[in-house]
């Protein structure tokens, strides 16, 4: 250090002996006083603090650009690394070390088994969403995907992580300020204070940005608007997080490599919000035109206003789907107390909802009647003193109230088909909270990042799959052909299994969970171990992340999707307008 504050005292007092200003003489007294602290263990913010505050000349827009430049520890990456390992890996070799003791231990008593792995996710899950928050970037969104998939994520881990799905952690609101005044002043030639009469407080975080509640200036319209900003050095911090990951899933997931892949590039597309507002207006365009336009809103972007790391687009009132009907069964449980029926209400839905997924009645069997389905939910309210027509009451409200959530829930899996075999673009990361029942009652689809587009014959060769698959009668031959014209392919071309490869990505996980597999992870490997696939085509993998999120979305809502049942209609229809005849006598149609 001495050497080196040295070498600068020699080359400024060459370069200016005598003119040395007082400026200069700041910036170089504070480069020696934060490479003095750097180097004596002071974190390195000090070091940045200290040299945007050296200089009280510099410009707002400067002290913000030199505060983003040196925002990036090079250090940070094995930093972030190592905290991961020191947190997760004891959690792994737990569960690897409880997996093997299994194996070679003579104790086969399932409850014993099942009581072990719930102590195990109910030790873990609260350190894990511990990390998450620490960590922050790729984790909230592993976190998000996790939350959203009740029907094979253990419930211990749904539960916890549930909060991740728009309440990660935000930024300040100050800091979050200057990146939209830097993004007006720089991109549009604006200064806030003309654009916007309000900016008001957060209204959720996820994991590469937050949301703020706005009101525009007379100026650009007056309206009430949603400003969605980048957070600082986002792309950098996932990009790192992928590699940890990926060894991750090396470790404790192998199989999901080509999933992994798929999604980091996509996700790697995130990072410029001009595309998304794009994507905004497109799909927003597409359905429009759809017979869904009364029923579904897409917000509109105020594209003169975006830039990469800022996106202002309309703001849509509502609630999340899932938190839209939690609160209607607590208005149905009652009671004076309002956060007890809350309490009630989320028991009785996680109750349900695990017996769903626990089930094994998971194939095409006749459903329930609303009244035999819904009698558990009346026995777990605490009726004392209610009388027999206050319970018939409450037995309507619970009928309408589910078969509501199920409507809903239809006409999202419709939307979103519409959006992937007629128009070829669609939402690739459809979780939770990116679903709103609107004030109006329509549903409004936010959040279009990682927006996915097919080709023509991509889609037209996913229809040939779905329309097949969705059949009541299936012919295992036609969806095994239908598969390797899509771009799969095995090792020993296996029809039976190739199918069951089919129903996995698009359609439901009920044959693993017959052949008793407790997640999709573990049929997979069951299926690969059977006929390994060797191919699976780049657009197959995130319609597949679009049906697997539904399906766990289902399961939130208490419900059992077949999402290749919902999208048949929709592949027949592709076919039959855009598919020039093809295979319209195996879908019983005849070419127009």
């Amino acid at each position: 250090r001495h050497q080196l504050d040295q070498k600068i005292l020699t080359r400024h007092s060459q370069k200016s002996p005598v003119t040395m200003t007082m400026t200069h003489r700041r910036l170089l007294v504070a480069t020696l006083v934060a490479t003095s602290a750097f180097t004596n263990g002071v974190p390195f913010p000090s070091l940045r603090s200290t040299l945007i505050h050296a200089n009280p000349t510099l410009s707002a827009h400067k002290r913000t650009a030199i505060e983003r430049e040196t925002s990036t520890n090079p250090l940070q990456p094995t930093l972030r690394s190592i905290k991961f390992w020191r947190h997760v890996g004891p959690i792994v070799v737990h569960y690897k070390f409880t997996e093997l003791w299994y194996k070679i231990s003579r104790n086969d008593n399932p409850a014993r088994r099942a009581e072990t792995w719930d102590a195990l996710h109910t030790k873990h899950a609260p350190t894990g969403l511990k990390v998450i928050l620490e960590l922050r970037g790729l984790y909230v969104k592993i976190g998000q995907v996790m939350s959203s998939r009740a029907d094979f994520v253990p419930r211990q881990y749904v539960d916890v992580f549930s909060t991740l799905q728009d309440q990660a952690p935000p930024y300040e609101k100050e800091r979050i300020e200057r990146l939209v005044r830097d993004s007006l002043k720089s991109c549009q030639g604006v200064e806030m204070n003309d654009v916007f009469e309000s900016f008001g407080e957060v209204l959720g975080s996820a994991s590469i940005g937050q949301v703020h509640k706005a009101k525009l200036t007379p100026k650009y319209g007056g309206d009430t608007v949603a400003v969605k900003v980048m957070h600082p050095n986002a792309q950098n911090l996932f990009r790192n997080d992928f590699k940890v990951f990926r060894t991750l899933c090396k470790i404790a997931l192998p199989g999901w490599d080509p999933i992994l892949r798929e999604l980091e590039m996509q996700m790697m597309t995130e990072f410029d919000y001009n595309n998304e507002s794009h994507n905004l207006q497109h799909v927003r365009a597409n359905m429009a035109k759809s017979p869904y336009a009364n029923k579904v809103c897409v917000p509109e972007p105020m594209i003169n206003l975006c830039s990469t790391n800022v996106l202002v687009m309309e703001f849509l009132s509502g609630k999340k789907l899932a938190e839209s009907i939690e609160d209607r069964l607590a208005s149905i449980l009652g009671g004076d107390d309002i956060e007890m029926a809350r309490q009630m209400a989320r028991k009785v839905l996680n109750a349900k909802q695990r017996a769903l997924f626990e089930s094994k009645d998971v194939g095409r069997q006749k459903k329930k009647r609303y009244f035999q389905e819904l009698s558990d939910i009346i026995g777990e309210i605490d009726d004392d003193g209610l009388t027999k027509t206050q319970k018939a009451i409450k037995s309507l409200q619970l009928i309408s109230m589910t078969r509501d959530a199920r409507k809903k829930l239809s006409l999202l899996l419709d939307a979103t088909g519409h959006q992937i075999f007629q128009d070829g673009v669609y939402n690739g990361d459809p979780h939770p909270g990116n679903i709103l029942v609107l004030d109006c009652g329509r549903l409004g689809l936010i959040d279009y990042g990682q927006t996915r587009r097919l080709t023509k014959s991509d889609r037209l060769a996913l229809s040939e799959v779905v329309a097949a698959l969705g059949k009541q009668n299936r012919n295992s031959k036609e969806i095994a052909t239908a598969m390797r014209i899509f771009g799969f392919r095995s090792q020993y071309s296996n029809d039976e299994n190739t199918v069951n490869f089919a129903a996995l990505y698009f359609d439901s996980d009920a044959v693993g969970k017959k052949l008793g597999y407790a997640t999709p992870q573990k049929y997979l490997m069951h299926l690969n171990s059977i006929d390994p696939m060797l191919d699976v085509p780049d657009p197959a993998i995130f319609v597949a992340r679009t049906s697997f999120l539904f399906r766990g979305l289902g399961a939130l809502l208490q419900q059992q999707l077949h999402t290749s049942q919902h999208w048949r209609k929709h592949a027949v229809l592709a076919l039959a307008t855009d598919g020039e005849g093809r295979s319209l006598y195996n879908l019983g149609l005849t070419p127009l």
